[in-house]
């Protein structure tokens, strides 16, 4: 059975903090990538447990074999929905932390709210932010998003 598509909301702010991303990595070495695309999180440990999240950055390339991603991506988003909003916030937020994700962002269509959580010597440290925030990525030095462009109506 498929997951239903995501809705019309979801897919315009996920398509305005790849648009922002994008933008910012022009002519740099990380890459942003948008779902459909598989990431093997442990792909070293011969796990191969797959997650498709929304956005990925990622600044090894060689963990991009061209069809997927073999390790944990720099920074991953989630555009979470009400039907995921459980799994993204404990299962994946788990999943990511233990993986070595460097920073895991979770954006809430319905608060206008984005959860930014920085890894910390093996834990998540979070911070929340509303929809006239700018907000940095730690993971690329210089890399602002504006969050008023990602929560426009």
């Amino acid at each position: 059975m498929m997951s239903p598509a995501p809705n019309q909301r979801h897919q315009e702010i996920s398509g305005e903090l790849f648009g922002q991303l994008r933008d910012y990595l022009k002519g740099k070495s990380c890459k942003v990538l948008h779902a459909p695309f598989d990431v093997r999180l442990n792909a070293a440990n011969g796990d191969d447990a797959v997650v498709q999240p929304d956005l990925l950055v990622v600044c090894d390339s060689a963990k991009l074999d061209g069809k997927s991603c073999n390790g944990a991506p720099d920074l991953v988003i989630e555009v979470i929905s009400p039907s995921t909003a459980r799994h993204d916030r404990w299962i994946k937020y788990n999943l990511y932390k233990n993986a070595g994700v460097r920073e895991y962002w979770i954006a809430d269509p319905d608060s206008r709210t984005v959860s930014v959580n920085i890894l910390n010597r093996g834990e998540y440290v979070g911070k929340a932010y509303g929809d006239t925030d700018i907000v940095s990525v730690a993971v690329l030095p210089g890399c602002e998003i504006d969050l008023s462009g990602v929560f426009a109506e």
